[in-house]
């Protein structure tokens, strides 16, 4: 599943320097796993987000490569559903252990452990289906927004943010850190709120999203480990925007689960609708959508998280 390197896909520099690798990064490092033996392979990390703990999207979209690995090459995932169950350690390598649980005439099912220190941090089951034509089909109507190119990158919003003179130092340090992370995903919100109103909002939002660089048509399995790996970003937090004006000390993801419908290309633009119908009892519940930009719904997302809220001490009386 190693992605496939076309001429266009480097870009030439002057004579004496090495040509420019346009690809995903998500293609040349992230999912590009080392095997070590039938069926266990190692994965490598390559942004590590503020909490200092792996990036969920990261392990289920590597948990899902070595998945897709043990498949004939006709048959594509259909759905997948992983349970979070320990924090990953940036510093730590993650080996992922593929069983063959079923193999029948139209579909596969994998099973993956994530495993670091001897110890699982994610399991995940996965199911894989020959394309079989059918006269049922239906899907909802995908939202009217704005295209992505009418629309501000996250960066660019930012650095317009920034240019507030009025912006607290403290928001202006976080925004800082936000823009020196390296993140292998190109996000255009849609109507997005100012960053630091604070103010609570329904528990809905829509983005369009792509992974940054070039993979090509090639392989589908690779787009859907791909799309595994960006579902995960920004979708949990749709349940903490209500709730704004409360302070989170923490929040983590405990399971994910997806469903893929329809071919797509991870390195164009789709539209993310997010919305979360349901938060109580330290969970939250989020529903995802991934459509498109020709109005076909490609996967649907769903995800429930934990949330811990800050107490703020009592006041004095004095």
């Amino acid at each position: 599943m190693a992605g496939y390197l076309q001429p266009e896909d480097v870009l030439e520099e002057p004579e004496g320097k090495k040509p420019r690798d346009l690809r995903s990064v998500l293609v040349t490092s992230v999912l590009n796993l080392e095997p070590l033996d039938k069926d266990l392979f190692r994965g490598s990390h390559h942004w590590v987000p503020v909490t200092k703990r792996l990036f969920g999207g990261q392990i289920v979209g590597q948990a899902l490569v070595a998945a897709a690995s043990s498949v004939p090459e006709e048959e594509n995932v259909h759905s997948l559903h992983c349970y979070f169950v320990r924090a990953g350690d940036p510093d730590i390598p993650v080996l992922y252990q593929v069983e063959r649980t079923r193999d029948g005439r139209s579909f596969s099912v994998r099973s993956v452990k994530a495993v670091q220190g001897g110890v699982p941090i994610l399991t995940c089951q996965a199911s894989f289906h020959r394309n079989q034509e059918s006269p049922l089909k239906h899907q909802f109507t995908m939202p009217t927004v704005p295209f992505p190119e009418d629309l501000l990158t996250r960066e660019e919003l930012i650095h317009k943010y920034l240019k507030n003179p009025k912006l607290v130092e403290r928001h202006r340090q976080g925004l800082t850190k936000i823009l020196a992370q390296d993140v292998p995903i190109e996000i255009k919100p849609v109507n997005p709120p100012d960053m630091y109103q604070r103010v609570p909002q329904e528990p809905r939002q829509m983005f369009w999203v792509r992974a940054k660089g070039i993979i090509g048509p090639g392989d589908m399995k690779l787009h859907c480990c791909v799309a595994a790996y960006i579902s995960d970003y920004s979708f949990l937090g749709t349940a903490a925007l209500p709730h704004l004006n409360l302070r989170m000390a923490f929040m983590a993801s405990l399971d994910h689960s997806m469903w893929f419908h329809a071919p797509f290309r991870a390195d164009d633009w789709m539209l993310y609708e997010c919305e979360s119908h349901w938060a109580g009892n330290s969970r939250g519940l989020v529903h995802g959508r991934l459509w498109r930009r020709d109005g076909v719904l490609a996967v649907t997302c769903a995800q429930e998280g934990v949330f811990h809220v800050r107490e703020d001490p009592p006041k004095s009386k004095l």
